[in-house]
Formats: structure tokens, sequence, C-alpha cells
């Protein structure tokens, strides 16, 4: 369908400085130029907020952890999301998806740990991905302690960050703890960037070809891209994994490889609801207030996450 007038008006107010130079930029600019969408809803006021720390392999994981106000007389544990923000590795922090963290939180009533996990390129591949299993393999120890479900726990994440849900759920699999769910919102899921969407949408939808391209060589810092634990749509064995809630946008050069995960977890028997957002863009879910997609695509991300959890 036609690009939609809100993702329209999404790519006039965001779009980074179409001047930038992506051969020659460095982290510092594109954090000094370049803006990460921010809602416009007011923060719900049915979820609590609350600091926490993990353990990691270069020091302690600052965590937010958001608890949905419980009704009278409801002490049950809660089922636990460990959310992975976006922002191509490089940008982003727990405060970039406060809102969607916040909806989950409130709709699939969940506990959602959000994870402050190291960025590229100060810290390159594999830093953040060690920061966020760090973080799953603590929050399944410790769920008791802060009110958590550790037998009922799902991964979850948004562009970069649904590439670090993809990543965990496969090195779970072997030697983690048990997950019920992943739920990928239009994941960064190959470093080769050549699905027809890159050429399709390469330039003028918000996230641009060259712009992903910069990022993925800043995460990589020398590793493999066709590594699983960089690239998930390169592994070889899908089986075994837990059921995916996989969404794409229309208009996004991530959508192609976002759908080929899909088929490919759906061909290896893992049960899948996967959808595109039609005339939506990349980011859109983080637009609750401004693009009405954002609100239904997310109530149906919960309602995915109460099912896995029920």
């Amino acid at each position: 369908m036609p690009l939609h007038p809100q993702a329209r008006a999404m790519i006039e107010a965001y779009s980074p400085d179409p001047d930038l130079d992506y051969r020659h930029l460095d982290a510092a600019q594109l954090r000094a130029s370049f803006a990460i969408p921010e809602p416009a809803a007011p923060p719900r006021a049915d979820v609590l907020i609350e600091t926490l720390r993990a353990p990691g392999p270069a020091g302690p994981v600052a965590l937010r952890l958001y608890r949905p106000i419980a009704a009278p007389g409801d002490a049950s544990a809660l089922p636990i999301t460990v959310y992975l923000h976006g922002g191509g590795f490089v940008l982003g922090s727990p405060d970039t998806t406060d809102g969607l963290c916040r909806s989950l939180a409130a709709w699939a009533r969940t506990l959602v740990v959000s994870v402050d996990y190291r960025l590229a390129p100060e810290a390159p591949f594999p830093a953040g991905l060690d920061d966020a299993y760090a973080t799953l393999c603590w929050v399944a120890r410790h769920a008791g302690e802060f009110g958590g479900d550790g037998e009922r726990i799902a991964i979850a994440g948004d562009s970069s960050g649904g590439n670090f849900a993809a990543a965990l759920a496969q090195r779970a699999r072997s030697d983690g703890p048990g997950l019920r769910h992943q739920l990928l919102l239009y994941p960064v899921l190959d470093a080769a960037c050549a699905h027809p969407s890159y050429r399709e949408f390469a330039e003028g939808y918000f996230l641009s070809a060259p712009m992903m391209q910069w990022y993925w060589r800043q995460y990589l810092g020398g590793a493999d891209p066709a590594d699983p634990r960089v690239s998930p749509l390169r592994a070889a064995d899908l089986r075994g994994l837990p059921p995916a809630t996989v969404f794409s946008a229309e208009y996004d050069v991530l959508r192609d490889e976002a759908e080929a995960y899909a088929q490919a977890l759906i061909a290896a028997g893992v049960p899948v609801n996967s959808r595109r957002w039609d005339g939506q863009i990349h980011g859109f879910l983080l637009q609750q207030g401004r693009v009405d997609a954002a609100d239904t695509a997310l109530a149906q991300a919960a309602a995915a996450l109460r099912a896995a959890f029920a």
C-alpha cells in the first residue's frame, strides 16, 4: 500500500541529515546529529519503574525494571520479558524504548527488564550481546528476588535489539534459560545487507541503506559477518527455538531479512506469528501517540506474550 501519511510525517520529522557522509562519519558525529524518535504519548501511570544491576562480563549492567501495578490481592509471580533496545548497535538506551516497554508491561502483564548494554564502536561485537546474555541468565536465576517467574521468560527487541534477541534465543537453546517466546520487531538479522529491500528502500525512508551499512561497520570490529551470533539468519539449524512473533515494516531496508527469518523458522518447525505492517517505516513502534499502527502493533505483540506465558 502507499506510504502512510503518519509514516511520511515521521520521515520529515526525524530523518538524519541527508548530507552526512557515511564513508567518513564517526560515532560522535552521528550521535550529535541524529535523534531517535520519541513517542508523543505521555508515559503510562499504571507501570512502576525500578532499577536493577546484573553482573556482566565487563562490570555491572544497568537494568530498568517495568512492573505492572498488581490488582488488589494479586501477589503471584509475574512472567518476565527481557527487552533489548534498538539503535544500530551504536545509539539508544532504555530511555529510547521507555514507552514501548511500559505498554508491553501493562498490556501483557509481564515484568519487562530493559538492558542498558554496551554500545559500538567503543564496545564492538560481542560486547553488547554478552551483556545481554549475562543479563538473561541472571534474570532467570534471580527472578524470585524481584517478583518474577523464572520459568516464564521471553526475549524481545527492536531493530538491532531484535538482532540480540534472535541471537540469544539461539544461544539459550543449548546452554541457557528456557524461553517461552521471542519477540522480534523489525529486526536486524543479516550483515550482508543484500536483500532486495535494501535496493528498493535504499534512501528516503528514515533508515537508509548507507546508514545501516555504517552501523554494521561500527559493530563488527573485524568479526565474521556470517557468524550466526552476528547474523542470526545465517544459522544452519533453527530447530527447537522458542515460538516467535516477527514484525516487519513495508518501507524498511530490513523488511526482507525479517520475513526471510520468519520463513526459515517456520521451515524448521518453529511456530511463528509473522506480520508485515503495510505503509509503515522502520522505527514506527516508537511513535505511540503519533502513528496509530504503533499502538495496534504493540497490542498484538503484548497479546502474543500473554498467550506464550499462559
